[in-house]
């Protein structure tokens, strides 16, 4: 292992271990150690199916990420090559995302129903906006002369669009999908202790009403883990991809 390889790992340990001195020194049960926050992990992963509740809480995630990001997709090409359509939708654009997650969030379930339909709605309606801003960018900066090149060489419309115009958003579409996730799980832990059953937002709402700091941050360490482990098994394998794509 390299000296930079150490050096990585450095800051984390030293966190780790000031922590777990700290809150020693402390010994509140406000102020849990690290060894009570993975205690606590080993007996929610064994005896509270915690993996139970992070499997729907994903689910959610992959719902209205996907939902989020062909819709945003969609419109943002549509505002970005449509001067005339750009100029009609912004200034809903701009009261979308404006308003407030939670404002959504209500607004759903109390027309939808405290049902999984009004929680993944939710969730999707406060992303696609931020999806929209994106790509409307991205589909404004397109190269035109080479749009005019394809026309040149007689490609199919669904040719030109694929193979010349998406690849030039493609920059733009991860930036937003890495953003969207970001933004996506925290929403869904709020419509989640909002108003359903089970996740991982409910979870932490349940340990909250029993003050349980170490059980709440041992689901945010599975939770992160989690969303460490996508980052790690698809956005940077696909960034790779669409950075040899373009080359």
């Amino acid at each position: 292992m390299s000296l930079s390889s150490y050096q990585r790992y450095l800051l984390p340990v030293l966190l780790l271990v000031f922590w777990q001195w700290s809150a020693a020194l402390v010994n509140s049960a406000e102020y849990p150690t690290p060894v009570q926050v993975y205690n606590a992990f080993v007996f929610e992963l064994l005896n509270e199916q915690m993996l139970s509740h992070l499997g729907i809480t994903l689910w959610r995630v992959f719902l209205s990420f996907i939902i989020s990001m062909v819709l945003g997709v969609i419109f943002g090409i549509l505002m970005g090559r449509f001067p005339r359509l750009n100029e009609l939708s912004d200034p809903l654009l701009i009261l979308a995302l404006n308003i407030p997650a939670l404002v959504t969030i209500l607004l759903c379930y109390l027309s939808i129903g405290l049902v999984e339909t009004a929680a993944v709605t939710a969730v999707a309606l406060n992303k696609i906006p931020t999806v929209v801003a994106m790509i409307r960018e991205g589909a404004r900066v397109v190269d035109n002369d080479l749009m005019d090149v394809a026309k040149v060489f007689r490609l199919s419309p669904t040719k030109r669009f694929f193979i010349v115009f998406l690849p030039q958003l493609y920059p733009y579409i991860m930036a937003s999908a890495r953003t969207g996730l970001s933004l996506i799980w925290k929403i869904v832990l709020v419509v989640e202790l909002l108003g359903r059953s089970n996740g991982v937002g409910f979870k932490l709402h349940t340990m909250f009403q029993f003050f349980d700091i170490a059980g709440i941050l041992a689901y945010t360490f599975a939770f992160v883990t989690v969303i460490f482990l996508l980052e790690s098994l698809l956005f940077r394998p696909l960034d790779k991809v669409v950075s040899r794509g373009r080359a």
